[in-house]
């Protein structure tokens, strides 16, 4: 598949008065055209700060410490402003978690809608008007064209999120980054949000960054999830791979937490404990602390990745050929009985 995206080694940090936070710490990934890849992992563990660098928003006591981020033939991290503002809502367009906060309430959304146009084009204000009409009805605002003087206040937050949606798609960007898209929305209107995005990526051919920390939201919209924890990915594949073959101790808590139809207790799995502090980051394994399974190296050295196919690989030691074989929680041997049960005749195995 064609790579739209490529990011190399990127590390940031952020100068605070308590000291330098290492904030992302060597992170590799790249998007494919037309695929949606999900970025999964706690509040805190960076997913939120690497999407950031792709637009270069960062904050002004940020430092990219090394690492490239390839787009279009040319590396963002050295873009100068007129060429990131050239990117930003042309190329690469961003739908922000709270829309509330990303809409201007004292600007009638017609306008808001029509600006990246008029920002980016040359098309006068009477075409871009009409085009906001036409983005508003694909995102599902009813009598949109009656509605452009419409202020943010007058809409339903799910209607809210959906004209947040057509201001990042009016210009058709190349790649459409989700940060946390559905989360001050009720389940109802998450699904209408997630079910319009997938729609949405159909009909203007755009890749999709989604960021959540639910893992659950991203079974039925993503192709591949990289899982991200403390400023690291961790493990990395096919979103059937993480769901029903995961590899790490933090996915699998990551999955533990999940309800299901299956779910008898009457209280969630919740990971023990809380995320390194990464002002001073652990030498080994940043989850040693919080995993029942670690390892002694883990407290030493961080593990490598290993590959568990072509398109899976995981960061953690219990899958070097020396590591001993733990007894995986249920909820884990069932998801792994699972992929067996429907892959194996494909040829591919745990």
């Amino acid at each position: 598949m064609e790579r739209i995206l490529d990011v190399k080694n990127l590390e940031i940090d952020f100068k605070t008065y308590a000291g330098t936070v290492h904030a992302i710490r060597d992170v590799d990934f790249h998007l494919n055209k037309g695929e949606t890849l999900a970025i999964v992992g706690e509040s805190g563990s960076g997913k939120s700060v690497t999407v950031r660098t792709l637009m270069g928003l960062l904050a002004s006591n940020a430092q990219i410490v090394k690492g490239s981020v390839e787009f279009g033939g040319k590396d963002i991290v050295h873009m100068t402003e007129r060429e990131l503002t050239h990117l930003r809502g042309n190329d690469i367009a961003m739908i922000f978690q709270d829309p509330m906060t990303s809409l201007d309430p004292t600007m009638p959304i017609g306008r808001q809608v029509a600006e990246p146009l008029l920002l980016h084009t040359k098309v006068s204000k009477k075409q871009a008007l009409a085009e906001a009409v036409r983005v508003l009805e694909l995102v599902g605002i009813p009598n949109a064209e009656g509605r452009l003087k419409d202020y943010p206040h007058q809409f339903s937050g799910g209607q809210r999120q959906r004209i947040v949606i057509a201001i990042a798609i009016i210009n058709n960007p190349k790649i459409l980054i989700a940060d946390e898209p559905t989360t001050a929305l009720d389940v109802t209107i998450q699904a209408q949000i997630l079910s319009l995005l997938k729609e949405i990526q159909t009909k203007i051919d755009t890749s999709i960054i989604f960021i959540t920390h639910d893992l659950g939201v991203v079974a039925g919209i993503a192709d591949r999830v990289a899982v991200m924890y403390a400023g690291k990915i961790i493990e990395y594949g096919q979103v059937d791979e993480i769901f029903y073959n995961a590899q790490h101790p933090y996915t699998w808590g990551l999955l533990e937490a999940m309800p299901t139809l299956e779910t008898k207790s009457k209280r969630l799995y919740a990971i023990p404990g809380t995320p390194p502090n990464l002002i001073a980051p652990p030498k080994g394994d940043a989850f040693a602390a919080r995993n029942e399974f670690a390892l002694e190296i883990d407290l030493e050295q961080q593990p490598p990745f290993f590959a568990v196919s072509p398109t899976h690989s995981a960061a953690t030691w219990l899958l070097d050929p020396q590591a001993p074989k733990v007894t995986l929680p249920p909820e884990i041997q069932r998801r792994h009985q699972i992929w067996e049960e429907k892959f194996a005749h494909k040829g591919v195995h745990a």
